[in-house]
């Protein structure tokens, strides 16, 4: 078994993770009628690439008679902080800093708002700190 969600989702096994995620928990035909909406599928696409998300650790599944009833294993959040750590890696040669940079350069973000990101950082470290602090033993 790979380790959950190391592997990047393409754009239909994203669109299937999007329905799972929703719902909690969902069979093949579930997920069939939900992308049904927006495209012509076959139960038989589905089957696969369920059973692929399932190898790449993104879902589980459980049994009910035949039917496959599956779940997620990881969170939307996770998927997102790797696919951005693909991006970083592809296109700003792994420098997180490029990716800010371009991201002020384009008017995505503010350096103000960066500025604020950053006071909330020091201030979530500081709140571990002071945690750990108080969770050590006295010594003898």
């Amino acid at each position: 078994m790979t380790q959950p969600g190391k592997k990047p989702l393409g754009p239909l096994e994203y669109a299937v993770m999007q329905i799972v995620w929703e719902r909690r928990q969902a069979t093949a035909e579930d997920v069939r009628l939900e992308l049904q909406q927006e495209q012509e599928i076959k139960e038989s696409t589905v089957r696969t690439v369920l059973k692929r998300l399932e190898e790449k650790g993104y879902l589980d599944h459980d049994v009910d008679g035949r039917t496959f009833i599956y779940r997620p294993r990881v969170q939307p959040e996770n998927v997102a902080s790797k696919q951005v750590r693909g991006i970083i890696d592809k296109l700003c040669r792994g420098s997180v800093e490029n990716l800010l940079v371009g991201m002020v350069d384009d008017e995505l973000i503010t350096p103000a708002k960066l500025r604020e990101l950053a006071e909330r950082i020091a201030k979530a470290e500081q709140q571990q700190k002071s945690a750990r602090r108080r969770k050590k033993p006295p010594r003898k």
